[in-house]
């Protein structure tokens, strides 16, 4: 249990996941992604099910497609429906575009940038480490 004394994760607190990363369905064992957040509006009785929240909340429930499809209210309660289409979206081609070039620069070599005249005889290189460098002073 994260932020419990004495458990796994870095103390207490309420910890979000960002959408970035794949959530998966509230229901006990759906392993499903999830595709929308079902909220409560408990003084107006209303069930909201929307799109996907940005945050994984403590008070939310995450639901994939079949059980936001399936979901019932309890009699009385109304259900308000703000997510029409339930798919997952598809990465544009935008996306892969923007994924491929991205890929191509990191493998592109790298050449290393000349070095200013004013510089070239500033010191010389005694070690390095990560991107720092030691300088032997010239006199």
């Amino acid at each position: 249990m994260t932020g419990v004394p004495g458990g796994p994760g870095p103390g207490p607190g309420v910890l979000s996941t960002p959408v970035g990363g794949v959530r998966r369905c509230s229901r006990t064992a759906c392993g499903r992604a999830a595709v929308a957040t079902l909220t409560y509006v408990y003084s107006d009785m209303t069930a909201v099910l929307g799109p996907l929240a940005t945050y994984a909340e403590p008070h939310c429930y995450d639901l994939c497609a079949e059980h936001a499809e399936r979901l019932t209210a309890p009699r009385g309660w109304e259900v308000v429906r703000l997510a029409p289409d339930l798919v997952p979206p598809r990465p544009s081609d935008d996306d892969l575009l923007a994924l491929a070039d991205a890929v191509r620069e990191a493998a592109r070599p790298r050449t290393p940038e000349p070095v200013p005249a004013a510089l070239e005889g500033a010191g010389v290189e005694v070690g390095r480490r990560g991107h720092l460098r030691v300088l032997r002073d010239p006199s």
